[in-house]
């Protein structure tokens, strides 16, 4: 499939859930979200189905998200389906490891290829701040049960946040060269409008080699396996590596791989973009295969040149990041 700038998409993100076992400051309001009900949200055999379509249109690689994708029930049973449908090569999932060491083993066995463990803190107060709950440690047992699985490459996305974690750079770092584990910083983003966000607050890339260039010497290397935008950097001596993914200050949208897939079945071109197709409601009427193919298109020809993320989030974007998928 390639849209209209001459991108090849070959890449969906589902969100399965919107619901989480964490309050993010950033993520997601300290309440909670209103439980949309069965009703609203897909169902595992509608998403199933949806993925066999994308496949039909090009669709080789599927990454399970959002919300917390280890609360929705029976999530091994769709990660089986989705590793039986023909043309679809890689299933990953972006998870903040919490559930992940009881369900590992269940979760290999039925298909899942690899791991992303979302980790702003190793420190368990600032943990217990940021998530508005708790549990680092069994968050560190995930890591290390996703590497004796051999779930390779398991990689730790860090939101890099000025004023709150950016003296952890280095600690970060030490995983990396200590163990087979490929840290991620990620650049602060204004999505959802929460009150948590701040332009100060957002650390460039730029920044962040610079200090751990003072420590370690960081070599250029190719991509790891996986789907994303990031850059990717070999540490001088150690076992992993360090990646930056750097949406505000080295856009890459020009190789923007990617469309997503919210639980409420709403497809989106763009993280930023307020457009959406819905699937859900093609389904409900019984739209045919080839109908639904022709909705993936659309989407896919909609997507836009770029986000305008430096601008903002803007109040007509309603959707927070954990109802989009992360």
């Amino acid at each position: 499939m390639v849209d209209s700038f001459g991108r090849n998409i070959n890449y969906l993100r589902i969100s399965v859930t919107d619901r989480c076992n964490l309050r993010c400051r950033y993520c997601m309001p300290e309440e909670g979200v209103q439980n949309l009900g069965h009703g609203k949200i897909l169902s595992l055999e509608d998403l199933a189905r949806l993925a066999r379509v994308a496949a039909q249109v090009g669709i080789s690689k599927i990454r399970l998200t959002g919300g917390e994708p280890l609360v929705r029930k029976s999530i091994t049973r769709l990660v089986e389906c989705l590793a039986d449908i023909d043309g679809i090569d890689d299933i990953a999932m972006t998870t903040n490891g919490l559930l992940f060491p009881a369900l590992a083993q269940d979760l290999k066995d039925a298909g899942l290829k690899r791991i992303n463990i979302s980790l702003d803190t190793l420190n368990d107060e600032r943990f217990a701040y940021i998530t508005r709950r708790g549990g680092l440690s069994s968050v560190r047992q995930a890591i290390f049960k996703a590497m004796e699985l051999g779930m390779d490459p398991v990689k730790i996305n860090v939101v890099a946040i000025r004023g709150f974690n950016d003296d952890e750079i280095g600690d970060f770092a030490r995983l990396a060269y200590d163990h087979p584990l490929h840290i991620r910083f990620i650049e602060f983003m204004p999505v959802g409008d929460l009150l948590f966000w701040e332009p100060q607050r957002m650390m460039n890339s730029d920044e962040i080699r610079m200090v751990l260039q003072n420590d370690y010497e960081l070599t250029p290397q190719k991509a790891i396996e996986g789907n994303g935008p990031a850059r990717y950097y070999k540490i001088s001596g150690g076992a992993g590596s360090i990646g930056f993914i750097s949406p505000m200050s080295h856009q890459f949208c020009s190789e923007c791989n990617r469309i997503r897939l919210t639980a409420d079945g709403k497809l989106r071109g763009c993280l930023y973009e307020k457009q959406e197709v819905d699937l859900k409601e093609a389904l409900e009427r019984e739209a045919s295969d080839e109908e639904l193919r022709e909705l993936f298109w659309r989407a896919i020809k909609s997507k836009p040149a770029r986000h305008n993320m430096d601008s903002g989030w803007g109040q007509q974007n309603l959707r927070k990041m954990y109802q989009i998928g992360g």
